[in-house]
């Protein structure tokens, strides 16, 4: 799409969303991960974060309206306002309010810890949730479970390991070594009751908003175990110590979660390894050696 296509194109995204007529003033190209394209708009209606795709990715942003939704009922961090999502020009698309990058609070690793350990103190009685969703671009699925050792192996792990042997990643002895980490785990992990969380917490999906506090975007959320949004913060680092010691006095961790870590990251793991390939099953076979 030129300028002009594209002025059009988000002036027309803008007037599905609004009851009454929007004209665009302007827009300018913004990262949205590596996934979608991004833009912030600037129209009559105020400014507006625009993520768009090709049209097969329309239930990827529904998932995502729906999930921003979610944190901002919960209210323990801040999640952009969701206006809308639909299809244009064979394109699908999400709008969201546009949150100005400000500089972060002194406090702000104390008060972002605190924060998620609230929302993580937001209760259900199963594990899972009422949608689907998304991790990056592959489908995950939520279905209900009682017992979280179930959900994990049979929602997160199995799922995974089955499409990384479709695709050719891993071949049959890694997946029968991985069955008997499998067998290993009910001895391995604690219950708790389950927690809402963010689903996909790594240092991308968050920003600084206005205020200099913490937002969170992207979100893929159900109700798990909040050590496994804890174990994924370290996936990638860019978290700092206070981050976890402030969330520590809010909501302390079971004994033992250091020793977690690496179990619960099997998950993104294996995940990156469907998404971008086998450079990232070092972090699966660390794991497997342990174990196994």
């Amino acid at each position: 799409m030129n300028f002009r296509d594209r002025n059009f194109f988000f002036e027309g995204i803008l007037n599905q969303a609004f009851p009454h007529p929007v004209s665009v003033i302007g827009y300018s190209s913004i990262g949205g991960g590596c996934i979608h394209q991004a833009v912030k708009v600037e129209s009559t209606q105020g400014n507006f974060f625009i993520k768009f795709n090709k049209l097969q990715d329309a239930d990827m942003f529904a998932k995502e309206h729906q999930g921003l939704q979610v944190l901002r009922k919960a209210g323990a961090l801040y999640a952009p306002e969701p206006v809308g999502h639909g299809i244009l020009a064979n394109h699908s698309y999400l709008i969201t309010e546009y949150i100005e990058q400000g500089p972060r609070k002194p406090d702000f690793w104390e008060k972002f810890g605190q924060d998620l350990a609230r929302l993580h103190q937001h209760h259900f009685e199963l594990f899972g949730f009422d949608f689907d969703n998304y991790i990056g671009r592959l489908p995950q699925k939520n279905t209900y479970y009682k017992k979280w050792i179930d959900f994990f192996i049979e929602m997160r792990l199995e799922v995974q390991i089955k499409m990384a042997h479709d695709l050719g990643r891993i071949d049959s002895a890694f997946s029968a070594r991985f069955s008997r980490f499998l067998e290993r785990l009910v001895d391995l992990l604690p219950d708790e009751s389950p927690s809402l969380i963010h689903g996909d917490l790594w240092s991308g999906n968050f920003m600084t908003g206005p205020e200099g506090n913490a937002v969170l975007i992207d979100p893929a959320v159900y109700y798990g175990h909040r050590e496994m949004e804890l174990s994924f913060t370290r996936m990638f680092g860019g978290f700092d110590y206070q981050f976890y010691k402030s969330y520590e006095e809010v909501y302390p961790l079971t004994p033992g979660s250091e020793e977690r870590v690496d179990i619960y990251n099997v998950y993104p793991h294996l995940v990156h390894v469907n998404l971008f390939g086998n450079s990232y099953l070092g972090g699966v076979e660390k794991v497997l050696k342990r174990y196994v």
